[in-house]
Formats: structure tokens, C-alpha cells, sequence
């Protein structure tokens, strides 16, 4: 059965995804209705499985932009996909699948690829194919499959032959950012907005296509502004993930990345900012996030401000007043004004949601 998660009111914007979940019919259907999702997805395959009298399964869909990534869980079971099925489906696209539970055996064009957890493979779904993803007794096999068009990719599609139904590691380089990437957008969709689905989208594909370059040992393969936009959400990952450490600067995210201070500011010169820019408008956004919670209203500013990097109270003033155009005092208070007044009249019109 397929559903949209709730949205919420109708102010609500976070990106949102659709969900197939067989639990919700009988036992005896539930393999049936997975047969059925299946053929309307460009992965229609023929499949077996030693679970068909209850096939307890899951699929999350979430469209970004030219890509659409679906998170599967399910039993272990063997998939074909012939000819004939590829001409009862659009077929015209990649896909790449990374293992979280399980393991993966692929077959295509002769080449077969085993895939422990962690690891990706590729397909191409014009092609026939073959996939057994077997887990534990005790667990069921999951994945993230990400369909990509052929012509959202920038690579040569002769020239990604060689990859098909190999192994690809999600541990390590791009392959471990672009994994990490995937589990959390498809984990905790909510947290984005659906304004940016096109823009995390292309984020996404960025990072598939260095993937695929990399693993054609070729850096030729992969055009330049690929690899400038690959290293730049490297380098916006790193910073975010160090915004509360206040001696972060352009020499020390330069030194991490193995790049000079020079290299690294004409990294961001296209980004109409700067890196000290970037990094200063990251950590205002943490604390407008934290100064509108209700949950934190009781916490001093100057804490607030110091979690994110801020460590003069004079100079985060200056900072903020000059993006929002009113103090964080003011920001906060008019912020924890209207939560005040939105739970309110939540609880005039259900009492019961207020006991």
C-alpha cells in the first residue's frame, strides 16, 4: 500500500516522501502487492523469494529533481530482469544501489559484483540484470537505490560500461560522502524543504558522477566544474560539521583538504561569497534556528551564539543585527511570540492536545 507521509498544516514545506508498506494488507498479499509496485518502476524485475507466503517489506519514495531515490527493506530474495520485461518498462535510466543490510550479488553483462553493506554497485536499466540480495534470518535486506536519467549524468555512456554490476566502496572518499549523503536524506527527509529538492538533487549527482569518475581511474572522466563542485560540498561539509569551534578559519579548512589558502578562496569565487562569509552565515543560521526554538528560550544568547563559533558577544551582535536587521533580542522575542500564539490557539481549538 502506498501513502504520503502527513504534511502537517498547510504551511508545512519540508520535503516529504511516499511510502509503500506491505504491512498494511494480509500475509497472503503482501508479496502480490510488492509484484505490482514493482512493475510500475523502471526496475521491473521477475523475482523469487523464500518469504512470498509473508513478504514484510517497505519502500520510501523521494523525488529530488531529475533523481529519485527509494530507501527498500524487504527479505532476501533473486531478481531477474530479461528483455522482455525492459520492453514493458521505461528502462532508460541508471541505477545505483548502496547495500545497508545484507549483501548484494549483481550480474550484468557478463560481470558480477558481491556488495557487503556499505558498498554500491550500477546498473544499466535498459540492460537485463540480475540481483540476489540475501540477509540474516533474523533481519531483512535494505537498500538505497537512487534512478538517475542517462542525460543527468555528464558521462559518456559508453564510457560507463565497465562499471556495470561492479563494487564500488561507500567507506572511504567520495564514495563514503556520497553514502552518508544518500542515508540522510532519505532517513530524515523532513529536515529539508521542498523548495530544494532540485538543489539537493544536484548535489547528489555531483557526487555520483566523481563516484563513477574516480572508479574509471580516469580524472579525464570527470569534467572539471564535476570535481570543483564536488570538493566545494566537501568543503561546505566540513564546515558545518565544525561551526561551534571557534579557531575554525580558510588556512584551517585549506589544511584539511589539502588545499592552499589561495586554492580554497578561488574555490568559492562562482559562490558570490567568500569563505569567511560562507562560514560566518552558516553559524548565524544555527543560531536564528536555536534563538526561534521555544524549547531553548531560557538559554542565555551569549551561550547560544558560543555554541556556534561566536565567542565575542560584541562582534555576534554586530554580526546579526547587520543580516536580520534587528538585535538577537528582538529576533528572539518576536520568534517566541508567534510559537506562543500558534500553541495557543492550537489548544483552543483541541483541548484535549493541551492535557
Amino acid at each position: 500500500m502506498r501513502y504520503d507521509e502527513p504534511r502537517g498544516s498547510l504551511m508545512d514545506t519540508a520535503l516529504t516522501r511516499q511510502v509503500f508498506d506491505t504491512e498494511q494488507v494480509p500475509a497472503a498479499d503482501r508479496f502480490g502487492l510488492w509484484l505490482e509496485m514493482l512493475a510500475r518502476t523502471p526496475t521491473l524485475m521477475r523475482v523469487r523469494t523464500a518469504h512470498a507466503d509473508d513478504f514484510t517489506a517497505r519502500a520510501e519514495f523521494l523525488e529530488l529533481g531529475p533523481m529519485q531515490l527509494i530507501r527498500h527493506r524487504y527479505p532476501s530474495l533473486h531478481g531477474v530482469r530479461t528483455r522482455k520485461l525492459i520492453q514493458r518498462s521505461e528502462g532508460d535510466c541508471y541505477l545505483l544501489a548502496l547495500t545497508l543490510r545484507g549483501t548484494g550479488v549483481a550480474n550484468q553483462d557478463g560481470q558480477r559484483g558481491i556488495c557487503p553493506r556499505g558498498d554500491f554497485t550500477f546498473y544499466d536499466c535498459a540492460r537485463p540484470q540480475e540481483l540476489i540480495h540475501h540477509a540474516d534470518e533474523d533481519e531483512r535486506a535494505a537498500s538505497i537505490v537512487a534512478l538517475i536519467p542517462y542525460d543527468a549524468l555528464p558521462l559518456p555512456h559508453r564510457r560507463l560500461a565497465p562499471l556495470f554490476a561492479g563494487r564500488m566502496s561507500g567507506a572511504e572518499g567520495i564514495g563514503a560522502l556520497l553514502a552518508d549523503y544518500l542515508i540522510r536524506i532519505t532517513g530524515h527527509p523532513e529536515q529539508y524543504h521542498a523548495a530544494d529538492a532540485e538543489r539537493l538533487g544536484g548535489v547528489a549527482l555531483d557526487l555520483v558522477a566523481t563516484l563513477l569518475g574516480r572508479n574509471l581511474v580516469s580524472e579525464d572522466a570527470v569534467p572539471t566544474e564535476i570535481r570543483r563542485r564536488a570538493l566545494l560540498n566537501q568543503v561546505r561539509a566540513y564546515v558545518r560539521q565544525h561551526l561551534g569551534d571557534a579557531t575554525l578559519d580558510p588556512r584551517r579548512i585549506a589544511e584539511a583538504h589539502h588545499l592552499s589558502v589561495r586554492s580554497l578562496h578561488r574555490l568559492f569565487e562562482a559562490e558570490e561569497t567568500t569563505v569567511a562569509a560562507f562560514v560566518r552565515d552558516e553559524r548565524l543560521a544555527r543560531c536564528r534556528r536555536d534563538l526561534a526554538d521555544p524549547g531553548l528560550g531560557d538559554r542565555p544568547i551569549q551561550v547560544i551564539a558560543g555554541r556556534w563559533g561566536f565567542r565575542d558577544k560584541a562582534h555576534f551582535s554586530r554580526a546579526f543585527r547587520a543580516a536580520q536587521a534587528e538585535t538577537p533580542q528582538a529576533y528572539r522575542a518576536r520568534h517566541l511570540e508567534r510559537a506562543r500564539i500558534v500553541n495557543t490557539t492550537a489548544s483552543e481549538v483541541n483541548p484535549a492536545r493541551a492535557d
